[in-house]
């Protein structure tokens, strides 16, 4: 009997101490799963929360990309026509800004803006900030019985090469009369990510976004921060590009020759403008990595010294070539202060930015002999039309 009563209590402690162990585990299944819900409602209201908050800012709750689509006759990346995003309107011909409601060149005087982001101006509030419409805005009411109008050509990603081939497929049959040229830093950056591939200091992957990222906002924003942060603390110390700034700009100079050659095949006066950035000299190294936030996002092989005789190099051949073409040329650029009130990140300018930007522009084309000279002759062609 002994015998039967020890293996019975042996097969009692073995079930209980399998459910014991079943109960454990349930817990254990139960507090992960738990777990889980919390994160991933944290992480859904998160997201909810960045979306929200990027609707307050811009009136949009997804990335600009959406507004893209890649022209495959064209191979080129331009605007969604008649495309709306928060403050960003695209009209029916695929440009940032008010349709253009004149048929008749010879009735109106057009002006027309190649660039990238820095023209496009999606960081600011709306299209009537942009600082091609201020531009236009200005001139309108500088000359009141004159009809203008304008087509802001610039797409975000754009460089000299990228503008080429939208003057020649989509602004040229436009007709404009003054086209105004502001490229810099994604030609720098093209450039010199080109020379740091070939020092073995950067692979294309480098700056690959996740899969993640592309669906998420919280996570392409924490991804992107988080990078940013690391290569400004990075910026010192890890071995960067090296390179003679004559020779990083020697193809640079020659793109730029070609699009304004190009361009006053088009248009009557050509104007060119050298490049604002946020970065300077006189900050202090603290001030000029916070400065160089976005650039070295973009150029992590640079240094705050190479970026600022990149930008400096840069605007020194955009003088050099707008003399040889006989260029109308904007400079200026530091008067635009290097502040968060005035740029938004390393490039792209504030509502106030815009606004000195636009100023810059204005007050150099307002007093531009071949622009009254356009001004009179499209006055004689209306009179003689009437």
């Amino acid at each position: 009997m002994g015998g039967n009563d020890d293996s019975l209590l042996q097969r009692i402690l073995i079930v209980k101490n399998r459910d014991i162990k079943r109960g454990h585990l349930g817990k254990v299944i139960l507090t992960t799963f738990l777990g889980l819900v919390v994160a991933v409602t944290f992480a859904v209201l998160a997201e909810g929360i960045v979306r929200v908050r990027q609707w307050i800012k811009y009136e949009r709750t997804g990335t600009i990309d959406e507004i893209y689509q890649t022209d495959s006759s064209l191979s080129l990346r331009v605007p969604i026509a008649n495309e709306v995003q928060g403050g960003i309107r695209i009209n029916s011909l695929g440009f940032r800004g008010p349709e253009l409601e004149n048929s008749n060149p010879d009735s109106v005087v057009r002006l027309a803006f190649l660039g990238a982001s820095t023209t496009f101006c999606a960081e600011v509030s709306s299209n009537e900030l942009t600082w091609p419409h201020l531009v236009w805005k200005k001139l309108k009411e500088s000359l009141p019985a004159i009809n203008i109008d304008y087509v802001n050509a610039a797409v975000p990603g754009y460089t000299v090469n990228s503008s080429m081939k939208n003057l020649r497929y989509r602004v040229e049959p436009l007709k404009p009369d003054v086209i105004i040229i502001y490229h810099t830093t994604n030609d720098l950056s093209m450039d010199s990510r080109a020379l740091a591939g070939e020092q073995g200091i950067y692979q294309s992957s480098d700056n690959k976004q996740s899969w993640i990222s592309k669906y998420s906002l919280l996570w392409f924003l924490t991804e992107k921060n988080l990078k940013i942060r690391m290569l400004q603390k990075d910026a010192i110390g890890k071995t960067k590009l090296k390179f003679d700034p004559q020779q990083l700009s020697r193809d640079f100079k020659r793109r730029l020759t070609e699009l304004i050659k190009e361009s006053q095949n088009v248009a009557r006066l050509v104007v060119v403008v050298t490049f604002s950035h946020k970065l300077r000299r006189e900050q202090s190294p603290q001030e000029q990595l916070k400065a160089a936030n976005t650039a070295l996002y973009y150029m992590p092989f640079m240094s705050t010294e190479g970026l600022l005789s990149g930008y400096e190099e840069y605007n020194r051949v955009i003088r050099e070539v707008a003399k040889e073409r006989g260029a109308a040329l904007i400079e200026e650029e530091m008067s635009i202060p290097g502040d968060d009130a005035h740029f938004y990140d390393s490039v792209h300018f504030t509502d106030r930015g815009s606004k000195l930007m636009a100023k810059r522009v204005s007050d150099t084309v307002l007093e531009s002999a071949e622009f009254r000279e356009i001004i009179q002759s499209k006055m004689m062609r209306s009179a003689n039309f009437h």
